[in-house]
């Protein structure tokens, strides 16, 4: 069995120079496919809102939805280090409840780490996780979970003073211990930028090609979900198409009764031919 990865070694590839790859995992039999192919990072990630239930938004996903994926996910691997979201509302309230929530990911989800969204203004949530002993994972940029006040999934950081603010951010984040920081959605110029600037890896998604690792939602690399695909993703496979073909061929061998087969019968050892009513 592959050794299991920690947060110390994620930390120490920035240094080595070696490139972290994090993919979103919803499940233990994706977990386990993603886990087996030695991907670092999985991230149980609230864009299962979007992309798993069915809602519009990250916003309404709720803490019990998010603790039933990680759990799942915890149980599919065995190497790569699961990082869960903290949904909206589980830890801007108060940091007794962030704690709480924190606790709850890492005692009965089994997680190593959790992510929250923002920037400076979440280093007191930092802190009081680390205290209780909860590695933490950042993300900056495009927060999806916060959009609405962004005025939608537009690229941030734009400008000189936007640009400087959130390398600020980055630095304060790190300041409060978090042990890598999510990009999302920023010019690639501001993610070679960032990650020059970080003590600590960056994990970008639309954020260029010099982040210390990349991150992509699974379901859109592997051509799962059609509502909407961001310019930044690459489809690594397009399995979509082949899955509605696969269940109407289904579908109409059903329909044709020629699924079964007898290669999909059990044989009887008894004629139960007798049983039929006679008429």
């Amino acid at each position: 069995m592959a050794q299991k990865l920690t947060v110390k070694d994620i930390v120490a590839r920035k240094a080595q120079g070696k490139k972290i790859s994090v993919l979103t995992a919803y499940d233990a039999a994706m977990a386990r496919m993603l886990d087996d192919s030695g991907i670092d990072i999985l991230l149980v990630g609230d864009s299962l809102g979007m992309v798993v239930l069915g809602y519009d938004s990250t916003v309404p996903v709720t803490m019990e939805e998010m603790l039933h994926h990680a759990r799942a996910v915890s149980r599919g691997t065995a190497r790569a280090l699961v990082v869960s979201d903290m949904p909206f509302g589980s830890y801007q309230a108060g940091l007794t409840d962030a704690v709480a929530n924190g606790v709850r990911f890492m005692k009965e989800a089994g997680c190593d780490a959790v992510k929250i969204e923002g920037g400076a203004e979440m280093g007191d949530v930092v802190r009081a996780l680390n205290r209780a002993g909860i590695p933490v994972m950042g993300h900056v940029g495009l927060t999806p979970q916060t959009v609405g006040r962004l005025g939608g999934f537009k690229v941030q950081g734009r400008d000189i003073d936007s640009a400087r603010k959130m390398i600020d951010d980055v630095k304060a984040l790190a300041d409060a211990g978090v042990f890598a920081v999510v990009v999302e959605c920023v010019p690639g110029d501001l993610g070679r930028v960032v990650t020059a600037e970080a003590p600590v890896p960056i994990i970008g998604i639309g954020a260029g090609p010099d982040c210390d690792g990349q991150v992509l939602v699974v379901n859109d690399m592997l051509g799962l979900y059609d509502r909407f695909t961001p310019s930044f993703v690459k489809k690594y496979a397009d399995l979509g198409p082949l899955i509605r073909q696969a269940a109407a061929r289904y579908r109409d061998e059903v329909e044709e009764g020629v699924f079964p087969a007898a290669e999909q019968t059990f044989p009887s050892p008894t004629d139960f031919s007798s049983l039929l009513k006679r008429g």
